[in-house]
């Protein structure tokens, strides 16, 4: 879908949780200590940042509901992943984080994207390119191959990622 065709209220073509199911990502997100709620279609979702379909995260639980695009079930999974201990106990609906931390957190959403079935890394850069992540080289996928050291580096220094860009599925301290 090109953005500059899009007009507001228009639906965004991503894959959404009823896409590939819950099942398809309860294990890696228990992997990280968080749990997920499904809410009744139409419901809000308590915790969401953007609002509309997109995910609220309280404490260690991510709400959503089937049309929950999965690229922000990752973002905040990823933050949840990527904030210290002490903002995990309080978080509600405002992750926070300063600009590292919010390359990391898109850096290991991407990385994530391998680890669901029936989703990849090449479907994460899609959507995250049509719900409109604004990177500066123009894409999700050329900011991922050419520009997200920064990203790389966090993720290594917190011990989030080992030094083959894997996810150790761990937790920032």
């Amino acid at each position: 879908m090109n953005e500059a065709h899009l007009q507001p209220g228009d639906p965004i073509e991503v894959v959404r949780l009823g896409d590939i199911g819950k099942e398809s990502i309860d294990g890696l997100l228990s992997a990280y200590g968080l749990s997920m709620r499904t809410l009744d279609p139409q419901r809000e979702i308590p915790g969401s940042y953007w609002g509309e379909d997109e995910a609220g995260l309280i404490g260690d639980e991510l709400l959503v509901r089937e049309d929950t695009p999965l690229h922000s079930i990752l973002h905040e999974t990823c933050h949840y992943v990527c904030m210290d201990k002490d903002r995990r106990q309080s978080v509600h609906t405002n992750a926070g984080g300063d600009y590292d931390e919010e390359n990391a957190v898109c850096y290991l959403q991407i990385i994530l994207a391998d680890h669901i079935e029936n989703f990849d890394r090449q479907q994460m850069f899609r959507d995250m390119d049509s719900w409109g992540y604004t990177f500066r080289l123009g894409s999700a996928q050329i900011w991922f191959e050419q520009d997200a050291d920064d990203a790389q580096a966090f993720l290594q220094d917190q011990g989030i990622t080992d030094g083959h860009n894997q996810p150790t599925f761990k937790i920032r301290e």
